[in-house]
């Protein structure tokens, strides 16, 4: 299973923000919605063997696993909804428990570490960043059940540095230009589709 791991700064924890004011009020939201769906969407499908965490204010994480995924759309709108109901549900959530607001999305009271050590035994936990080694010099396979993580639009905080320092495997670059996440998340996935690019 590829998982990917978006860091939120700034999405708001109460969800009271209006849906209509995304890259506003919400904390660029919008954003990480394209990032969330980019990871799931396919032509007329939706990959049922993805997992992506969304770390709110390093409080909540929010959980969608593909196979149990309803009503996942390809716009931001409708997946900004999702992510509104699953923090109106944060109070069910309880010690290690998570609330289960809709199927295939779960919500868990934990921040970035806890995340990270709950993933570390899933595969690579890999780092996307412009700094990083060229994802081709690595063999796709070991990577295709792969923890990717990324930043929404602004910097790894210094103490989340260091936190990806003690648990990131890997440090890969996609390309020679920079991209947003989504597109990240866009170009691994085809890289892991094609076996780097060897299989079409």
């Amino acid at each position: 299973m590829r998982q990917f791991v978006l860091i939120a700064h700034d999405v708001p924890l109460e969800p009271d923000f209006s849906l209509d004011d995304l890259a506003g009020g919400a904390g660029r939201l919008d954003a990480l919605c394209r990032s969330i769906t980019a990871s799931f969407v396919t032509s007329h499908g939706i990959r049922e063997d993805v997992r992506t965490h969304l770390v709110v204010q390093d409080e909540f994480t929010i959980t969608f696993t593909g196979s149990d995924l309803r009503r996942l759309n390809p716009d931001e709108r409708s997946t900004a909804a999702l992510v509104r109901n699953a923090l109106e549900h944060r109070e069910e959530a309880i010690g290690a428990l998570p609330a289960e607001p809709s199927p295939g999305i779960e919500l868990y009271r934990r921040g970035l570490a806890d995340t990270l050590a709950e993933l570390a035994d899933d595969g690579p936990v890999v780092q996307l960043h412009e700094d990083g080694e060229p994802v081709v010099d690595i063999d796709a396979a070991e990577l295709e059940s792969g923890v990717f993580v990324l930043s929404d639009h602004r910097d790894v905080t210094e103490a989340e540095a260091e936190l990806l320092d003690a648990h990131v495997e890997q440090r890969l670059r996609l390309g020679p230009e920079r991209l947003h996440a989504d597109q990240a998340i866009t170009v691994a996935h085809h890289y892991l589709d094609t076996a780097g690019y060897d299989r079409f």
